[in-house]
């Protein structure tokens, strides 16, 4: 994993001292597209910036894919369609926080969510507590430069939290055996079955996995590894420092 790691900051690198491209061809002119920004950042931002929008990126795709298998959800807040729905719920002006999760966040509107009682939009507090999460383990920045810094445990702790996140999901059923939310499906019928959701849940944890390593590896960091059964397990703490 190391050594995949440095190969990923090495080819960062090597793009970040070369990066041109042609424009204008019909005159044979070429000018640099170079970024000043990238001057304050040091491989390792690099990667944490690749990684960051990767898992914001497959959080995007399961919010959308549990809205099409739960419509009824998104239709709660009055929504004219999934757009519309995933435009507020991915809004960055609302910092992950919605009126229907009652002041919860993070960890704590994920366990809300999958509460057989509560009657809001289960998805948007479902996803919304999972970003909150995620954006708590990045400190709450959307890019990081050389005075920035990563904890790798957090990072480390999110990824244990999103496996115990899908778990719950598929797992919560109302008191009848009804999914409250309809996720994977795995039947008979269906073959190969819709392990969709599973993998956008791994992407997201292999690529925590991998920057809380990187990040603990160039800091002489030691993480605290823990191993605890899904069914019994409980949520890690991940808080941003501010």
């Amino acid at each position: 994993m190391r050594v995949a790691a440095m190969l990923v900051m090495l080819a960062l690198a090597g793009c970040a001292q070369d990066k041109t491209r042609s424009v204008g061809e019909a005159v044979g002119n070429s000018v640099s597209t170079f970024d000043p920004k990238q001057i304050g950042k040091s491989d390792v931002d690099r990667v944490a910036d690749i990684h960051r929008r990767e898992i914001f990126a497959s959080l995007r795709v399961l919010a959308e894919k549990l809205y099409r298998r739960n419509p009824r959800e998104w239709k709660k807040g009055g929504h004219a369609s999934i757009e519309a729905a995933l435009d507020r719920l991915l809004d960055p002006r609302n910092a992950w926080r919605l009126p229907e999760a009652a002041g919860k966040r993070g960890t704590d509107a994920i366990l809300l969510a999958l509460r057989e009682d509560f009657e809001g939009d289960r998805v948007a507090v479902f996803v919304a507590g999972m970003g909150g999460m995620l954006n708590a383990a990045f400190e709450e920045k959307t890019e990081f430069f050389m005075l920035d810094e990563l904890d790798p445990q957090k990072l480390y702790n999110s990824a244990r939290n999103l496996e115990l996140a899908a778990w719950k999901l598929a797992t919560a059923r109302a008191a009848g055996g009804t999914p409250l939310l309809l996720s994977n499906e795995m039947s008979l019928a269906l073959q190969p079955a819709n392990l969709s959701f599973e993998r956008e849940f791994g992407k997201m944890i292999g690529n925590l996995d991998l920057l809380s390593t990187l990040i603990a590896d160039k800091g002489h960091r030691t993480i605290a590894r823990v191993a605890q059964s899904l069914a019994t397990a409980v949520f890690l703490p991940v808080v941003a420092l501010r």
